[in-house]
């Protein structure tokens, strides 16, 4: 039985592949009691070619006339139309992937293509886990803070360094504060003077609307 007389996917959307799938199940039950569809292996076949990704074009979804065929061992298979391409992933079980749709002719290979994503799947989950997220934490001065309040954010300041994530020390001016850019200039150089044991000058002050700001960085993040 030719499988596109049952179903055949040409769209990729989460909604289209809900909506297919129910009408594949119903359609599947009805020819499977008038024994229609009488092999578990046919439908374990058919469903491989309905669940695929709308990130890569696989199966029904490649729409290239000729294709140049790797089989699932490495082997190249030369070129082949791709309804005989279909059909030898049909045989084997298995599913057709374009891999280079850029070639001439585009190059397609025959894969477990469930397996080969969720393989890649794992390394990237690996490649995050090993990952360090830096965060970029702010620290809040004025142009007239008191030494109490300057303490307590540079203390802040250096808590966030020393856990490997950046700091923006930043000022706002308010009102006529902004004609004396120079004050605010002064505390945030001796902020960053302050964490010099810790942390690098990643970008110097600068203004930004009414506030100006200066980026730290983590001494062992530049080694």
């Amino acid at each position: 039985m030719n499988r596109t007389c049952i179903f055949r996917m040409s769209t990729y959307t989460r909604a289209d592949i809900s909506t297919n799938v129910r009408l594949f199940l119903w359609t599947s039950k009805y020819l499977y009691r008038t024994g229609l569809l009488a092999q578990t292996q046919y439908f374990n076949t058919t469903w491989r070619w309905i669940v695929i990704s709308k990130d890569m074009y696989v199966n029904e979804g490649i729409r290239a006339r000729e294709l140049r065929v790797i089989d699932h061992n490495g082997d190249q298979l030369g070129v082949k139309t791709r309804n005989d391409a279909l059909q030898l992933a049909e045989r084997a079980n298995l599913d057709l992937v374009l891999v280079a749709p850029q070639a001439k002719p585009p190059v397609a290979r025959i894969m477990d293509y469930g397996k080969f994503k969720f393989e890649q799947q794992k390394k990237d989950r690996e490649v995050r886990k090993n990952q360090k997220i830096i965060a970029l934490k702010e620290v809040r001065l004025s142009p007239s803070i008191d030494e109490h309040d300057f303490q307590t954010k540079l203390r802040n300041g250096i808590k966030f360094l020393e856990k490997g994530d950046k700091v923006k020390a930043s000022i706002r001016f308010k009102g006529r504060a902004i004609t004396h850019k120079e004050i605010g200039q002064r505390v945030l150089d001796r902020f960053a003077e302050a964490c010099k044991e810790v942390a690098t000058v990643e970008q110097r002050a600068k203004m930004e609307g009414r506030s100006m700001f200066l980026i730290l960085a983590p001494k062992n993040e530049k080694q």
